[in-house]
């Protein structure tokens, strides 16, 4: 089963104590890496119900929620309704398949989901284009656990390694640390998260 459909089936049971409380941690995470940030355009990429960007929206002028999958979008297209938020946007968009030319932004953020990108290379040169000059893509996602084993998704990331691999692209003032350690977080598994912060 794609990546896709599998979201697309757990869209209306997403938002389970342990996926709000992981992102209220994310986001007071990456809330400690924003500059001058309250008129700056942002993105969350691959948003899923848009747990994390709810909780960043009043550090940004405006929050676009993207992600690949019609029945998340939906779900965040809700929330933004029902809150009566007017700096908020959703896109139903496939970076890995369709041309991002016209998408700009001062931040991006992304918890969770460089572990579900087949080709990363390809996926973070994306979004080195989208983001502004200055601007800044911060990464929350799993320090490299050994004890995952799974064909759908990468089982965490060295934070050298994936730095280096930034910095080839074009990236630069890459910084990132370890921020949550916690049992049974990454498929079962005890695990840490990472917070990688890189500029263009």
């Amino acid at each position: 089963m794609a990546n896709t459909d599998k979201f697309e089936m757990i869209a209306q049971t997403y938002d389970t104590p342990e996926r709000i409380h992981i992102a209220q941690v994310s986001a007071d995470a990456i809330r400690g890496y924003l500059i001058d940030a309250k008129d700056k355009h942002a993105i969350d990429f691959g948003c899923g119900t848009g747990l994390v960007g709810m909780n960043l929206l009043d550090e940004f002028r405006s929050m676009l929620f993207l992600d690949t999958s019609p029945n998340m979008i939906e779900r965040i297209r809700h929330k933004i309704a029902d809150a009566h938020i007017h700096h908020a946007a959703t896109y139903c968009f496939d970076f890995e398949q369709n041309d991002s030319s016209d998408l700009r932004a001062d931040y991006i953020v992304m918890v969770q989901v460089l572990l579900h990108i087949k080709d990363v290379e390809f996926v973070l040169t994306r979004l080195f284009d989208v983001l502004r000059e200055g601007g800044h893509l911060l990464i929350v996602d799993f320090d490299k656990n050994e004890q995952v084993v799974s064909d759908f998704v990468h089982n965490g990331f060295h934070q050298s390694e994936l730095a280096g691999l930034m910095a080839s692209i074009g990236y630069k003032d890459i910084r990132s640390e370890t921020f949550y350690r916690g049992n049974r977080l990454f498929m079962g598994q005890d695990a840490s998260m990472f917070i990688l912060d890189a500029r263009k």
